[in-house]
């Protein structure tokens, strides 16, 4: 079942063009499915409209055409009701893990932040002992412990910055996770441990995942299934290792001999940088 439903979707902005407002389309006619527990690979260079397409999935900006749903809702035009309920079943990651972090806000506060605004709908408790015991358990599942709790954004590595994003992203217990080049920031060796602790966490629940990168080694390590954008477009689309091994699209591969392989520290057990 497709938790995740874009059809015929497009986004155009408008532009000064001399005396002129002309509309540029980012995402043009782009249709795509994510189906429930599967990780879809959205792969492409700078600027082939993978965060705009990703911001729409999210209800953060509006397509000019088309129509996005998620879990069979369509989020653009979704009740309040329905909008609260989709927040608690979707989270992004973002690509720079210190500008999504609240520089004024320690690791409890991050990663509660969540909890406290959903306390109502989701029936969460929220005094101070729980909010700590919960902070504590999502810490533990990416490699941190509570002695992260009372420190703030600066004090830590960018490795361990993204494992606290990733705790508050699961904080809502999603069904959907947006990554949108989570390791891009990083150290190649981080990075690979980072997308070895995303492969954990997705195994252990059940996670389902809108992988974007422009490193086609990457997406086809972690990915299921694999969506080539290009200038916002979308080219070609298959199942991970058939289209790596036998792309259609010369612009396929362009991205496959374009990035080296992943290192040998993505097949080990992930640590804590």
């Amino acid at each position: 079942m497709a938790l995740v439903e874009v059809d015929a979707v497009s986004k155009s902005y408008p532009r000064q063009a001399g005396l002129r407002t002309e509309l540029r389309t980012v995402v043009e006619d782009v249709s795509l499915s994510v189906e429930t527990g599967e990780t879809l690979g959205l792969v492409g260079e700078s600027g082939s409209g993978k965060t705009t397409l990703a911001r729409m999935i999210l209800g953060l900006t509006a397509p000019s055409q088309g129509c996005v749903r998620v879990n069979g809702i369509d989020v653009a035009r979704a009740s309040r009701a329905q909008w609260r309920r989709l927040r608690r079943q979707m989270q992004p990651v973002f690509q720079d893990p210190y500008a999504a972090l609240n520089p004024r806000m320690n690791v409890l506060e991050i990663v509660t932040e969540p909890l406290v605004i959903h306390r109502h709908e989701a029936g969460i408790r929220t005094d101070r002992a729980s909010l700590r015991a919960k902070a504590v358990e999502l810490l533990g599942e990416v490699g941190m412990d509570d002695s992260a709790l009372g420190r703030h954004p600066h004090e830590f590595s960018g490795g361990q910055r993204q494992r606290i994003n990733i705790a508050r992203a699961l904080a809502l217990r999603p069904k959907l996770l947006i990554l949108d080049e989570p390791v891009s920031s990083l150290d190649v060796s981080v990075g690979a441990q980072i997308v070895n602790l995303l492969r954990r966490l997705q195994r252990e629940h059940g996670l389902t995942y809108l992988f974007i990168s422009h490193s086609m080694p990457l997406v086809r390590y972690l990915s299921t299934r694999i969506a080539v954008m290009e200038r916002g477009r979308l080219v070609e689309t298959g199942e991970a290792v058939a289209l790596c091994a036998n792309p259609r699209e010369a612009y396929t591969r362009q991205l496959i001999t374009a990035t080296p392989e992943l290192p040998a520290a993505a097949d080990r057990p992930a640590g804590v940088a």
